[in-house]
């Protein structure tokens, strides 16, 4: 039993990882006046066991750590691979370049105090990536410097312990990182005087522009349509595919337009567009007239309609115009609904597991709709493995690869936070357009992260915990001024940059400078304080960039001071 407690085989390392993971996440669970670091607690907690003499074995805490760093980013890059590319259109290009000068901003002043202070610039990554919250960049740096040093023909424990020290300059670092952005993000609100209704209202207003779905009721009036079919205005019409029609009224009888369905003067319509194309749908067929969903159940109670769920892994990459709803079972799409968000049921769009089909038409119909999709959410609650393990087995050849920059004596690699990072994006981009199934559920997601966040956490901080005391008392304590003059000279530079020139929202700044930070803490307060979900949009913009950048520019400063 005493080697349970005190030694350092694996089933000490396993009970060690419990307490610090337990004890960590509890921690976690307390709120300064509404801040919490979170899985940070693991973190210093680690650090606390690992001064006072607890040893994890060092081969299982080297797997735990780079295992656990993997299961994170590839859960991140998973969730956000959908709306990775989308995010550089429109206002996304602008807050990802903004995202990008504020990620060289904080290198340059990292560069800028190694220069002026003498301090080693490895020492100063570790401390970056601390003011900055990014523990992948930590990690991928650790990895470098490891590499690079037995390159080198340093002993393999000698990197190991040199790319340790990184650690320590990171946990004293990251309280600042946290609080630091915290305090701006409150500071600056007061300076400006920020209104949150007018600000929300002004969002609120660009959303009604948007590219979602939205109801139309429109009466037949274009002369330009009557005797027409349904199948010859889409053709001729530039809109396309852009709108569904789900109801037709005619004569005072409700029904389901196929596309040998023919317009008539007078016609009532129950038209789906997205809100861009509201004014070309009214130039087509004509203005709207003041009716009501309900206006329609209540004149045809036989019309029912239905949320179904895709849970077949066959749809799963399949555009909707191939399952042949409309044609051969008369029953309408209106809306498919994906990760909360309506869109319009166009025809070309790829269908995803998980996706919800919003189904109009005979409840008989319907049934044998459901049945082919699917129709089943107990079943997206049994997690498809094989894509995840075989994209983290190809992100790590993929993290492997050495790129050569010039001017820079050691190759960088992704390492094994940036390659699943990237294939995870792919994946979870382009998987359902090759019939790859790699829908998981919010909380199958959260929990990959959490154990993956929190077995890296605990793994760092019992490496670092046995020379941590030593570096605070041996000149360490430079690290929270550094840490704060790389979280704060940057940030302060852009929002005021976002805010002067580009004229960008305080929800808006709130999401570039939280996911720009990869910062959860700051995401956390801000949507919490200042209620609404705005921020966390933009946060999901500007992160998969930025935390690409982070990982990259680790390594390049790191192969920079070897």
């Amino acid at each position: 039993m005493n080697d349970l407690f005190t030694g350092t085989g694996i089933a000490h390392t396993v009970l060690l990882f419990g307490i610090v993971i337990a004890v960590g996440l509890y921690l976690g669970r307390f709120k300064f006046k509404g801040v919490s670091i979170g899985s940070t607690w693991i973190l210093f907690i680690g650090i606390i066991l690992s001064h006072f003499g607890f040893r994890a074995n060092p081969t299982a805490l080297a797997f735990m750590k780079d295992f656990g760093l993997i299961l994170f980013v590839f859960s991140i890059g998973l969730q956000v691979g959908p709306g990775f590319f989308h995010s550089f259109l429109k206002g996304g290009v602008k807050l990802n370049m903004l995202a990008v000068a504020l990620v060289l901003l904080a290198v340059l002043t990292t560069y800028v105090i190694s220069i002026v202070s003498g301090e080693s610039l490895t020492t100063l990554v570790g401390v970056m990536s601390g003011a900055v919250t990014n523990t992948p960049g930590l990690g991928a740096a650790q990895q470098t410097l490891s590499d690079g040093l037995m390159a080198q023909g340093v002993p393999a424990a000698a990197a190991a312990a040199e790319s340790s020290s990184l650690a320590s300059a990171y946990a004293v670092a990251y309280p600042v990182g946290v609080l630091g952005v915290l305090f701006m993000v409150i500071l600056f609100k007061a300076i400006f005087r920020i209104d949150l209704n007018k600000e929300r209202t002004e969002l609120e207003k660009d959303d009604a522009v948007a590219d979602t779905a939205r109801r139309m009721h429109c009466e037949v009036r274009n002369p330009a349509v009557f005797g027409k079919t349904l199948k010859e205005v889409v053709k001729e019409m530039s809109s396309g595919e852009k709108f569904v029609v789900s109801r037709i009224l005619h004569d005072g009888v409700i029904s389901v337009p196929g596309p040998d369905t023919v317009f008539h003067e007078g016609d009532r319509l129950l038209i789906v567009t997205s809100n861009n194309d509201v004014d070309q749908i009214r130039i087509i067929f004509g203005e709207e007239v003041p009716m009501h969903v309900d206006d329609w159940r209540k004149m045809d109670a036989t019309m029912v309609t239905r949320r179904l769920v895709i849970t077949k892994s066959k749809i799963n990459g399949r555009k909707l115009a191939e399952l042949g709803i409309r044609r051969n079972y008369n029953v309408s799409v209106t809306r498919v609904i994906r990760a909360g968000v309506e869109l319009v049921a166009r025809p070309g769009l790829i269908l995803q597991m998980g996706d919800a089909l919003k189904v109009v038409g005979d409840e008989e119909e319907i049934n044998l709709v459901a049945k082919m999709v699917g129709n089943k959410p107990a079943d997206l609650d049994h997690p498809n493995l094989i894509p995840i393990f075989l994209g983290i087995a190809v992100g790590v050849i993929f993290g492997s690869m050495p790129i050569h920059f010039p001017g820079i004596p050691q190759p960088v690699k992704l390492g094994l936070a940036g390659g699943p990072l990237i294939i995870a994006i792919l994946l979870g981009h382009f998987g359902p357009r090759y019939k790859i199934t790699t829908y998981t559920t919010h909380s199958a997601n959260m929990m990959i992260r959490e154990i993956g966040i929190s077995f890296f956490m605990a793994a760092v901080g019992l490496g670092a915990g046995e020379t941590f005391v030593s570096s605070i008392v041996n000149g360490g304590y430079w690290w929270i001024l550094y840490g704060a003059l790389i979280t704060l000279v940057p940030v302060i530079i852009m929002m005021l940059v976002s805010r002067l020139v580009f004229k960008l929202n305080f929800y808006q700044i709130c999401g570039l400078i939280s996911g720009g930070s990869t910062n959860p803490p700051v995401l956390a307060f801000a949507q919490s304080a200042y209620g609404t979900d705005y921020t966390s949009v933009n946060y999901a913009t500007v992160y998969p960039l930025t935390m690409f950048m982070r990982v990259l520019v680790a390594q390049l400063l790191v192969l920079m001071a070897l």
